[in-house]
């Protein structure tokens, strides 16, 4: 006997999908985070872009997820009153040669399923936004924002709702393999430790999932990089009504333009390769960000920005190495019984959360 079915570690957007899609299964859940309140790492600290799928290779798990995770993610908010809006996306080129780049983008879109992509011209593309000075873009109609917080309230709301359970402050810092399963060491605030077992584990822990994972024979853990994305808030209203995008660079997506649900813009996220998590926006990254905006918007005043904040991503694919795909990884890959780890679930993980719970369940399912 288990103390609990099911235990998934981590309350961010990607645990609680999981928990959820588990609970609704009919399984016993209990998902555990070790902070005080759920989605308060990777998951706060985010663009809120709900992604139309353009960038990921076909075949990929990213792309895989991201298409369906979407449709998913625009169906719960509306069933559940989550407040988001579809502004649609314009991916720019500031010159002829990058035209080539959302030329290719718009083939590899169209390659995984994406088919309502349109390409601008000029004239065009100053019909849907003139403060812009750019040589064409491609438009993404289904891209959008979301309340991150709400959504994750949400899928909190309906885990417990179906059964299953959060227990905050509760630090996993051991797993080890027990007969029939796992046991997990959790450490509380007041340092008392207690050991939990269960017949299945989900590791959905974001940049600890590795370590975690580190000391479980046949597991192959990644190795893991921090890879800082900086944020500066526009003072001032922006005049833009959609999201901006400049065309890929290598580790991102360049400092694209987003607004939230009350318009307001902020410019992010850049690339800073770091060797700790820390949340201290440096200022005078802000100086970089100016070039780069100017490349679109030319008319970005002087002196508008100023720090917001940043957010750390979970890469497993180092600086100057190609992006990594989503790792989901059950018995199929490690022969592990029950055990599922999940790795470098940065962005589209938010879009593909719902999606990724599905998987989660399939993957549990196919291995038992």
């Amino acid at each position: 006997m288990h103390d609990i079915e099911t235990l998934v570690i981590g309350a961010g957007v990607i645990g609680l999908a999981i928990g959820r899609a588990l609970a609704m299964r009919g399984r016993d859940v209990m998902v555990l985070e070790r902070h005080g309140l759920i989605g308060s790492e990777t998951s706060a600290r985010n663009s809120e872009v709900i992604h139309a799928g353009i960038y990921y290779r076909p075949g990929s798990l990213k792309a895989k997820l991201c298409l369906p995770g979407k449709n998913q993610l625009y169906a719960f908010c509306a069933e559940n009153g989550i407040a988001h809006k579809r502004l649609g996306k314009l991916i720019v080129a500031s010159n002829d040669t990058q035209i080539p780049e959302l030329e290719r983008l718009h083939r590899q879109a169209q390659d995984t399923g994406l088919d309502d992509l349109v390409i601008l011209d000029r004239r065009k593309l100053a019909d849907l936004e003139p403060k812009l000075d750019c040589v064409g873009a491609l438009w993404s109609p289904s891209t959008g924002i979301i309340d991150s917080h709400g959504y994750m309230l949400a899928l909190q709301g309906s885990l417990e709702a179906h059964g299953g359970q959060v227990v905050l402050n509760a630090d996993v810092f051991r797993i080890e393999r027990v007969h029939h399963g796992y046991a997990v060491q959790v450490r509380t605030p007041d340092s008392d430790e207690t050991p939990l077992t269960c017949r299945e584990l989900i590791v959905s822990a974001g940049h600890s999932a590795p370590s975690l994972m580190a000391e479980i024979e046949g597991a192959n853990a990644p190795k893991t990089y921090l890879a800082k994305g900086n944020y500066f808030k526009l003072q001032g209203k922006a005049p833009f009504s959609h999201l901006i995008y400049p065309a890929p660079e290598p580790g991102g997506l360049g400092v694209h333009l987003t607004l939230d649900l009350q318009r307001q813009a902020r410019f992010g996220p850049d690339v800073e390769w770091v060797d700790d998590i820390d949340y201290d926006v440096d200022a005078g990254r802000g100086d970089r960000f100016y070039n780069a905006i100017r490349s679109y918007w030319p008319g970005l005043p002087d002196e508008s920005l100023i720090p917001d904040y940043c957010g750390i991503r979970p890469k497993i694919a180092g600086p100057g190495e190609p992006a990594a795909d989503f790792r989901i990884e059950g018995p199929e890959a490690h022969g592990l019984e029950g055990l599922v780890a999940l790795y470098g679930i940065e962005s589209p993980g938010l879009t593909s959360s719902l999606a990724i719970g599905d998987e989660v369940v399939e993957r549990l399912d196919a291995g038992a």
